[in-house]
């Protein structure tokens, strides 16, 4: 008989009380349970389980930059590492480094240096190395000792070149001004790095006696940190001499960290103070409307922004295609690599606040803040808002936080805000000026009016009553 309306099984009152769910009998595949079994157990590939660590330190790009910014985080024309290895277009310089590496294996020869020694030097870094890339690399040992030793040398020899230690052939084509200008961007790509540790060991192996010392000044011979840098002097942000020689011995995560670092390093960061609050600042059109100025700072680093007494003082930037490389390379970089400063994307913020609209743009270039070689004033505004768009930006933790909460607190102040308000409305071109000045002088001719038109009435009401 079934049960009446309202009426609980005994049983059902039990499982409830000890969470019991009763599913009905179903046929289960066997061999399903086992693939999902054997999956829970397998280590995840594309983003390992060791991407959280310090020692990871090249990382694919998020799929939402890349969207925004589009092939900026692509080689295009030197595949370095394992992630963007044997694809086609790169197939150019894929041949060109076998030359490299013959022409270093004939040079190191006289010290008694062959292939194999450069093949057991890549072996016996190779677990460490893997463990610095977030994605599990799918090539056996030997496979992988090779793109290291392959790609390791390339850089080296490059660097040993422009660097004036090793001579090159004059007529080399890699050294035209159109491939040594993509070969600076995709050495800097976060896609497309080397361990240093691993350029390190392989430039040390390499190294020829007279390169030890200069014979004609007995001065050091450069470091790898130096030879690098001074490559990427042939770029537009050129690093002075003794910033370079500060950072010979520089520990770097690869290259891209060595010339990021040469800035955060350098970047004065001052101790938080005042409003925890912090917020963002307004566009550079409404902090001049509340009478801020701009001004271009004399530091040598981008990143020494400074505000005092109502003036911005930053120092002067060049907006090209390097630059906007770098910058979008740099802030995945700290966007992947919890382990560092987010220096660059502190700057980035800064700049997406400041600008809106292209009118910004003409603005900070007319200030010598930017140098616009990348496109129109409008290409800019894009390009700037896009890199600090979806960034996960902590402003507590930004070395520009201190800044913030001046501008802010300035921004706020009530009596100079609307007297630079009430200047830059009536002041600010000839023609507001002149419109003002005509209101006032109308306005005065009016009160006279008034009062001559007045006055008689008044004198002959005197009279009346006397």
């Amino acid at each position: 008989m079934g049960k009446k309306l309202g009426e609980t099984n005994p049983e059902d009152e039990q499982c409830k009380h000890n969470h019991v769910i009763r599913i009905n009998d179903c046929d289960i595949n066997q061999d399903r349970l086992a693939s999902m079994l054997q999956r829970s157990l397998e280590p995840p590939r594309l983003l390992k389980n060791s991407a959280g660590r310090s020692s990871c330190s090249i990382f694919r790009v998020p799929q939402r930059f890349i969207e925004m910014n589009g092939r900026v985080y692509e080689p295009h024309v030197v595949s370095i590492g394992p992630y963007h290895r044997g694809k086609h277009h790169l197939k150019m310089i894929e041949e060109h480094k076998w030359r490299f590496l013959g022409s270093l294996l004939s040079r190191t020869q006289s010290k008694g240096l062959t292939l194999e020694d450069y093949m057991r030097d890549a072996k016996r870094l190779e677990e460490r190395a893997r463990e610095c890339y977030s994605e599990t690399i799918f090539l056996d040992s030997d496979e992988f000792a090779e793109m290291v030793v392959l790609d390791g040398c390339f850089i080296i020899e490059i660097f040993r070149i422009v660097g004036n230690l090793v001579r090159a052939d004059p007529d080399d084509p890699i050294f035209t001004v159109w491939l040594s200008t993509f070969l600076l961007r995709d050495f800097l790509r976060l896609e497309n790095q080397l361990p240093f540790f691993v350029l390190q060991s392989l430039f040390d192996l390499s190294k020829m006696p007279e390169e030890e010392v200069n014979h004609h000044t007995g001065v050091p011979s450069p470091s790898l940190a130096m030879l690098a840098l001074e490559f990427f002097n042939h770029a537009t942000m050129e690093r002075p001499p003794e910033v370079i020689q500060r950072f010979r011995n520089y520990k770097a995560k690869h290259l891209l960290d060595l010339l990021r670092s040469t800035f955060t390093e350098s970047a004065e960061e001052e101790p938080r103070k005042g409003n925890p609050a912090t917020h963002v600042i307004e566009t550079a059109a409404k902090l001049r409307r509340a009478g801020i100025m701009f001004k271009q700072g004399n530091a040598n680093c981008f990143l020494d922004v400074k505000f005092r007494n109502g003036v911005l003082q930053m120092p002067a930037i060049t907006i090209d295609d390097f630059t906007s490389s770098f910058f979008a390379n740099c802030v995945a970089f700290e966007q992947c690599h919890k382990h560092c400063s987010n220096h660059i994307t502190s700057y980035v913020t800064l700049l997406d606040c400041l600008i809106n609209t292209y009118k910004d743009v003409e603005f900070l270039c007319d200030a010598k803040i930017i140098e616009n070689y990348f496109g129109t004033e409008g290409d800019v505004a894009r390009l700037l808002n896009n890199l600090g768009k979806d960034t996960a930006f902590d402003i507590e933790k930004s070395y520009l936080s201190s800044l913030f909460d001046e501008v802010n607190e300035y921004y706020r102040n009530g009596w100079h805000v609307q007297w630079a308000s009430f200047k830059y409305t009536y002041f600010d071109t000839p023609w507001s000026f002149i419109s003002a000045v005509a209101a006032v002088v109308l306005l005065v001719l009016t009160m006279i009016q008034t009062f001559y038109s007045a006055y008689p009435v008044v004198f002959e009401s005197k009279e009346n009553g006397n």
